[in-house]
């Protein structure tokens, strides 16, 4: 075992240094994905925030670099490592990670192609990486003046967004669920542009003012609770209550919402439980 995670760290390393010759910021992670090195502040009784000024390892995505010096360095900190991740929203390619998941019975691949179709845009050739769930992340690159966010289905259910302060994780990396790699005829292409109609969409939406009342985007949520089939129903009325919630719209849109629900099955007890749910997520508790 000791000689396989050697081979492993081994290999995560040349991957991570072939990243960074293409520009990348690189991190080490552990078989978690999660960041192998862990902060120096973890024992302090009263941390201040530190990303890296304090000169040592351990702040996750912000001890990121392309430097192959610098990623010899973490990666000698950190001989468990068995994969890296990439950070997303940094120079030079400002990367926008398009991550589109299986779990929970979800198309998101259909989510995308329905949201590409009435959006009007196309998704460009671009590397796409192939993760161990049968998912796939898709690398964008975003303009330099523009922060996009990471979000978790806010985009449609099982899409999630990794941009700044987040990263993707890299392809050759090996992880307690299997390797991740590039999906044929994908690993020598640059990341490409991000389309304009769609990062308008990754884009969080201007705070309403408190007396907006539920007008259009509030009946495309309605309309995408009632379009909702078996298996889907919980799913996406708590995405919707969720956008309706950051949007102002959350207690002029709940009854509609139950309605709808109602209407494709569930009990209005349920509907009601699920919108109370998406409230407090949206720190709007109820």
């Amino acid at each position: 075992m000791a000689t396989m995670d050697r081979q492993a760290t081994t290999l995560a390393l040349a991957h991570a240094l072939s990243a960074a010759e293409r520009g990348l910021a690189v991190i080490p992670l552990s078989r978690s994905k999660l960041p192998a090195l862990r902060s120096p502040h973890r024992d302090d009784p009263a941390p201040s925030p530190c990303h890296g000024e304090c000169g040592r390892f351990g702040h996750g995505v912000h001890d990121a670099s392309a430097d192959p010096h610098h990623v010899r360095e973490l990666f000698a900190a950190a001989p468990w490592a068995t994969g890296y991740g990439i950070a997303c929203g940094v120079r030079p390619h400002h990367l926008i990670g398009i991550d589109l998941d299986t779990k929970s019975g979800t198309d998101s691949s259909t989510a995308l192609r329905e949201l590409a179709l009435r959006h009007l845009f196309t998704i460009p050739e671009t590397v796409v990486v192939l993760t161990p769930s049968g998912g796939r992340h898709l690398w964008l690159t975003g303009p330099p003046d523009v922060v996009v966010p990471n979000s978790a289905s806010r985009l449609a259910p099982g899409i999630d967004i990794r941009g700044a302060g987040g990263y993707l994780v890299g392809p050759g990396s090996r992880t307690d669920h299997g390797v991740y790699g590039t999906a044929p005829g994908t690993a020598h292409l640059p990341p490409a542009p991000c389309p304009p109609e769609l990062l308008r969409l990754l884009l969080p939406p201007p705070r309403p003012s408190t007396s907006r009342r539920a007008g259009g985007h509030g009946h495309g949520l309605v309309h995408f609770v009632l379009t909702a089939q078996e298996g889907q129903r919980n799913t996406r009325l708590f995405w919707a209550a969720c956008r309706a919630y950051e949007n102002g719209l959350g207690p002029d849109l709940t009854n509609a919402l139950v309605e709808a629900a109602v209407r494709t099955g569930l009990t209005e007890r349920e509907a009601r439980s699920t919108i109370a749910s998406a409230a407090r997520m949206s720190g709007r508790g109820v």
